[in-house]
């Protein structure tokens, strides 16, 4: 199993406009073999300490695959395809990281 973390700054006032077009493909995403979750976050406000304040106009996505070939056909899927031209106006930056959980082993 892996975990995707996405991290999309988007141009300033474009989070709903992101979003929109976004969750209309997390079903398609969804229904695809090996996904196991896949959703959009944003930073909210607590009154928590030491943590860093909430970041406007950005958007965190969480994944969770079965395997990184599950990943890989996600990425080439063709409502991906479809979806990222819609967006692209909207993205400032969008990072990656790619996480597994740690072995057993010594």
């Amino acid at each position: 199993m892996i975990y995707v973390v996405v991290t999309v700054e988007l141009q300033p006032g474009r989070t709903e406009d992101f979003l929109a077009e976004f969750n209309q493909v997390v079903p398609l995403v969804q229904a695809e073999a090996g996904c196991l979750e896949y959703g959009p976050t944003i930073d909210i406000e607590t009154t928590l300490e030491n943590l860093a304040p909430p970041r406007l106009d950005v958007v965190t996505i969480i994944e969770k695959w079965e395997s990184l070939e599950s990943l890989e056909k996600h990425l080439i899927a063709p409502h991906m395809l479809a979806y990222r031209p819609k967006v692209k106006n909207f993205v400032k930056q969008a990072t990656a990281r790619i996480l597994s959980p740690p072995t057993d082993e010594p």
